[in-house]
């Protein structure tokens, strides 16, 4: 898709460059398709056919009145009926060509147009995880829905209707010019020429009210999901009327554009219906003062007009077409920009696939940034030994979590190297590094599918028995088989269905069924409660079980079991050692634990207090839900 990429340069203003349409003709000539190069060579074949017998319409219709004036009489009714006849023939013969084109051509346009939209669908996923986090889900969405049936309308348009009514236009000018003079052909050429410049010129105008439209349409759908999708939040803060406003609003502006772009559109259909009549009367003031020299024939003057006529309909279509290919251009810009972005994170020519012999992970003085002046990791260095656990704590925002993104290679470093059993992660294949390492986060994010297929996810096509394997092993398989659905229960929209801790363990499974030599803990259970992180806690113990691991922890209580803690704290590594040391050394540490510590404490007693029947049960509430925070 390289070559598409500077195709979307702006010609003039308010038109979108015509260029991509070129830029799809690789996608109807596939090279390893030679079914689909046979059909669209049967198509163009039954196009030209179509468009010749069209042609020679008019020819025989005036032949018909011409034969009618004939003596005798038996001989030219004989004469007429053979050529009303072979008039009804060619009519059907090029209505027949038309359906062969339309019905051949189908699976080759719609080919193209699945091609490009899956091509469009895996470059957004190798999109770098900067750019998702940016993005707008519902405009996305939109973007890639409106260029899609860009690409449609375009291929439709492009194809079947600008090259046929040119081939149809030289056509007739050759007929006209054999059987009438040049004036015939002067009028034809003056018209066509006076209805494309006005018909290119009003929807080149208002191809901005197309934009105007998208924008809005974009801004409304936008915010319609991000409403929806927050819903909650909505209502912990009664913003349904403020919500409906903001989408009253984007969708003002799309009406505004709406009406704009339909009173453009009455101006260009009134002119173009002025410039044809000009034209149909033109040709019949030569017609009528040819008959009276006698230089032409009543079957002469009805074949003159019903060029005229038939010339008119994809003349109406060249303005339909030039509008709905602006229309469609301006459509697939956005697409075509997405498709411009760049991958941030790609993989090199030569990558090779990372091989786990034993899972030992390296940070070589890692320098990095998400911004140029803002460093967030200063040359942190560490080992995580194959087999065993490594935990990295400290303050929010002191580095922690990028530590997981960059091993997962969600951004690349800007100095030092981060290795697995010796081979630099930016050396072999992303696929292969991503299926080496499993992962819990802090958020577990569900598809709005079953727990099956979400439990599933951890390894595609794994057999039911397997799932179930798994989800026993996260102490999860009792609960769902007390579901009255079962595995196939659905969990909603980001599995709002589930509570934390069972979202929580659906992940764990799912990491399970991966069954990676390498695994990822990212705040795994910061989001949830003493009683359910201890549960969790259970559950990961079976998980990390003679596999590498790196754990990114707030809560200090998950990993004094670690083989080593790194203290880290404004990117770089400040403590290091095992739990019991770093308390008795009384530093950072030690500070936080302590600190931690007495939380924990004031919880329990929040928390038996809750359970007694002499508190109140909101008071209770209210200050254990404080105390967790």
């Amino acid at each position: 898709m390289s070559t598409q990429h500077t195709l979307l340069e702006e010609d003039g203003e308010g038109a979108p460059s015509a260029r991509p349409m070129w830029a799809i003709l690789p996608y109807l000539w596939p090279k390893d398709r030679p079914d689909l190069r046979a059909r669209m060579v049967i198509s163009v074949a039954a196009l030209i056919l179509g468009k010749i017998i069209t042609v020679t319409i008019p020819i025989l219709n005036g032949m018909v009145i011409d034969t009618l004036k004939q003596d005798p009489v038996t001989i030219a009714i004989a004469t007429a009926v053979a050529l009303i006849i072979a008039y009804a023939t060619a009519s059907s013969m090029a209505s027949l060509f038309n359906e062969v084109r339309n019905s051949i051509f189908a699976k080759v346009s719609y080919h193209a147009v699945r091609q490009i939209a899956v091509q469009t669908f895996v470059h957004i996923h190798a999109l770098s995880l900067r750019f998702h986090l940016e993005r707008r889900t519902g405009g996305l969405s939109r973007i890639i829905d409106r260029g899609v049936k860009g690409i449609d309308t375009l291929l439709t348009y492009g194809i079947f209707l600008i090259f046929p009514t040119i081939f149809e236009f030289t056509l007739v000018c050759i007929v006209l010019l054999w059987k009438f003079d040049i004036w015939f052909v002067a009028a034809n050429v003056a018209m066509i020429a006076l209805y494309t410049y006005y018909s290119f010129a009003i929807t080149r105008w208002r191809i901005q009210f197309r934009r105007q439209m998208n924008d809005s349409d974009t801004e409304a759908n936008t915010k319609a999901v991000d409403s929806l999708l927050n819903y909650e939040t909505v209502k912990y803060f009664n913003a349904e009327t403020h919500e409906t406003q903001r989408f009253d609003k984007a969708m003002k502006r799309y009406s505004d554009a709406s009406v704009k772009s339909m009173m453009s559109l009455a101006l260009l259909n009134v002119g173009q219906q002025i410039i044809i009549a000009a034209g149909l009367a033109g040709v019949m003031i030569l017609s009528a003062m040819g008959i009276k020299n006698g230089t032409l024939k009543l079957g002469d003057f009805v074949v003159a007009m019903a060029y005229l006529i038939q010339l008119q309909r994809p003349l109406n279509l060249m303005g339909t077409l030039y509008r709905e290919i602006s229309q469609a251009l301006a459509d697939m810009e956005a697409l075509f920009n997405l498709l411009l972005k760049p991958q941030e994170v790609a993989d090199k020519a030569d990558a090779k696939p990372l091989i786990v012999a034993h899972g030992e992970i390296r940070f070589e003085n890692v320098v990095f940034s998400y911004e140029p002046d803002r460093v967030i990791l200063k040359g942190i260095s560490f080992k995580v030994p194959a087999g065993k656990t490594v935990a990295v704590v400290g303050p929010s925002g002191a580095g922690k979590s990028t530590i997981s993104r960059i091993l997962y290679r969600f951004y690349d470093i800007q100095s030092g190297s981060v290795t697995i059993d010796g081979q630099d992660i930016r050396d072999v294949t992303q696929a292969s590094l991503r299926a080496a390492i499993g992962i819990v986060p802090q958020d577990t994010v569900l598809f709005n599918d079953t727990i099956l297929y979400n439990i599933a996810y951890g390894r595609v096509g794994a057999a039911a028995p397997e799932v179930a394997e798994a989800a026993s092993l996260a102490q999860i398989d009792k609960f769902i088989r007390e579901l009255p659905q079962g595995y196939e229960t659905m969990v909603g929209e980001r599995g709002l269905k589930l509570s934390g801790g069972e979202k929580q363990r659906v992940a764990i499974a799912r990491t399970l069924l991966k069954n990676p030599p390498i695994l990822l803990l990212d705040e795994a259970t910061s989001a949830l409660d003493t009683h359910t992180e201890r549960e969790i806690q259970a559950a990961l113990k079976v998980v990390e079980k003679n596999r590498t691991t790196l754990v990114i922890a707030h809560r200090l209580s998950t990993v004094v079991d670690a083989d080593e803690i790194l203290v880290v704290d404004h990117g770089q590594i400040v403590e290091r050692g095992r739990h019991a040391d770093l308390v008795a050394r009384g530093g950072a540490y030690a500070a936080m634990w302590n600190k931690q510590k007495e939380a924990a404490e004031v919880l329990e007693k929040l928390e038996a207090a809750a359970r007694d029947p002499d508190v109140a049960p909101e008071v209770a509430r209210v200050a254990v839900s404080g105390a967790a925070e």
